[in-house]
């Protein structure tokens, strides 16, 4: 349905699971552990994650973003449903990275979190119809989608380690990456001369997966995997609300420019826990240990979309790059 090729078929879950199916399939996985999940606000995918987790004793969720008022319904379904559970939000906008930096230090300070043990990136943002910098000057999807995450994954992988082996890290991507590579001569597009919303989004989404790859790459040896994730074109986030039909309708034209590509039709819409089942799946499922730095469609292995997605020497030049305009190593 996806217009992917599986690579692995190797877990019994699939297009249509349900993700609190799947956790409590792993239940022995989230029991006792700590996990913390960006992007959490009400009816987002990142707090259907949560509730998932919760029904099944974990120790603590670690509830990552900006906005207080949205995620304290969260913490209180949470609290009310789940009292063993220590939910705690934890403030934090990931495209000033003052913020971000001083999230990881709230968290690597508290003697009561000794390590955490899975971190699933989810928060982002989607195709910005106008052009927008982020605190430090750098494009708004860029930083929301990848960069805050690359810095948060650096500051906080002593924690990490702590929980390892068995740690994971998730980088929620898209098959929105099929709508353009890494720009890496001109990642800031010429200052908004050269802009458009979806490019900007097919560049961070690239990055997710490169991301993901190539810390799985590197972090092998330390016993923590990674994985990036295409959730499917799920309804009722709030994540496109900004987009009229018609700048729904321009990813096609983008994506035919940028790739020489049609982009797959989005002919797979699911409901919340269904999108929300291979989060689940790359968090939880121990069939996946063996594919650290795997791109993750329906809960099972799948190749990206576009031959830039998955090439070793653009996830090592945008290591690198990210290094540098984060200003912060992510390294052992």
């Amino acid at each position: 349905m996806n217009n992917y090729i599986i690579l692995i078929a190797m877990s019994p879950f699939g297009f249509h699971s349900r993700c609190e199916d799947v956790a409590k399939a792993f239940a022995d996985k989230i029991k006792g552990r700590t996990f913390l999940i960006t992007g959490v606000s009400e009816k987002s995918i990142g707090a259907n994650l949560a509730y998932a987790l919760a029904a099944e004793a974990p120790a603590r969720i670690l509830l990552v973003g900006r906005n207080k008022s949205r995620i304290d319904p969260v913490v209180r379904r949470i609290a009310t449903n789940y009292p063993d559970v220590v939910a705690t939000f934890v403030p934090c906008d990931l495209t000033d990275f003052d913020s971000v930096r001083a999230a990881a230090r709230r968290i690597n300070e508290d003697a009561a979190i000794p390590r955490v043990d899975v971190v699933v990136n989810n928060a982002g943002v989607m195709a910005p119809v106008k052009y927008t910098l982020d605190k430090q000057g750098y494009e708004l999807s860029l930083s929301a989608n990848h960069l805050g995450h690359f810095l948060l994954t650096a500051l906080l992988l002593p924690k990490i380690v702590a929980a390892a082996p068995g740690a994971r890290v998730v980088n929620v991507s898209s098959r929105g990456h099929a709508a353009g590579p890494f720009r890496f001569d001109d990642w800031n597009f010429s200052g908004g001369a050269a802009y458009d919303g979806w490019s900007a989004y097919g560049q961070s989404k690239t990055a997710n997966i490169l991301f993901s790859a190539e810390l799985g790459r590197r972090l092998a040896g330390a016993g923590i995997r990674a994985y990036a994730v295409h959730p499917g074109a799920i309804i009722g986030t709030g994540l496109a609300d900004h987009l009229g039909e018609g700048e729904w309708q321009g990813i096609y034209e983008v994506a035919l420019r940028n790739t020489g590509h049609e982009f797959p039709a989005l002919n797979d819409l699911k409901d919340l826990s269904a999108g929300t089942a291979s989060l689940a799946a790359a968090a939880l499922d121990p069939d996946l240990d063996g594919q650290s730095g795997a791109y993750i469609v329906d809960c099972q292995v799948a190749r990206p979309l576009e031959p830039y997605a998955e090439d070793p020497e653009n996830a090592r030049k945008l290591w690198e790059l990210s290094e540098e305009l984060v200003g912060q190593k992510l390294e052992l």
